[in-house]
């Protein structure tokens, strides 16, 4: 008793204080449901699948008109890195990691030659329990400062969404007047792309 009144102080803090040892902290209740997102992902550990693009294609996208292929390449317990290709561009891996807190979604970007991108390792971590089909990330303060440093100031309110479901995965970037969506079929793996720039 005395040690709950060392803690916790009078009465009514020591009531506060034993709600919130009860409850754990809020992050408790949200693992379940991280944890079966990023194991549903980790499950096609070695696996690649074609995708295409289902909302916010343009011709001049980078994007419109290549062969899209994700690649779930390296999976431990933590962390799941997962590289884009984008036609003959090698450039892209998601990286998901496992948090205090939830999920961390980041984007390595590389030149041919393996270098950093100088925007690269932006992105954002989960801020509520999401589902265990669907996560989202908004950027985080790190990305928005490279962001404005590299003049991409249209990205500073970037939230990207990852679904998973039985037979699709889905990834999505949204910001003001930007909805963009590629959706790969995961009952069709197609044959494993080259190794991702600067992933040897």
């Amino acid at each position: 008793m005395a040690k709950t009144s060392t803690l916790c102080g009078y009465i009514t803090r020591a009531l506060v204080c034993s709600a919130a040892l009860i409850a754990g902290p809020s992050h408790a209740a949200n693992s379940v449901q991280h944890q079966q997102f990023f194991e549903s992902i980790a499950k096609l550990c070695g696996q690649a699948f074609a995708g295409k693009i289902t909302a916010g294609g343009s011709e001049d996208d980078g994007f419109s008109g290549k062969a899209l292929i994700m690649h779930v390449r390296e999976c431990s317990d933590t962390e799941l890195k997962v590289p884009f290709h984008v036609g003959e561009d090698h450039s892209r891996t998601w990286v998901i990691t496992q948090t205090d807190t939830g999920l961390r979604l980041k984007h390595d970007h590389r030149h041919k030659d393996g270098s950093e991108d100088k925007v690269t390792m932006y992105g954002g971590d989960t801020r509520d329990v999401g589902t265990a089909n669907m996560q989202s990330f908004p950027v985080d303060d790190e990305s928005i400062v490279n962001f404005k440093q590299n003049g991409l100031d249209q990205s500073v309110t970037n939230v990207w969404q990852m679904m998973i479901e039985a037979h699709t995965f889905t990834y999505r970037l949204t910001r003001e007047n930007r909805d963009f969506r590629v959706e790969f079929d995961l009952t069709k793996p197609v044959a494993l792309p080259p190794v991702p720039w600067g992933h040897e």
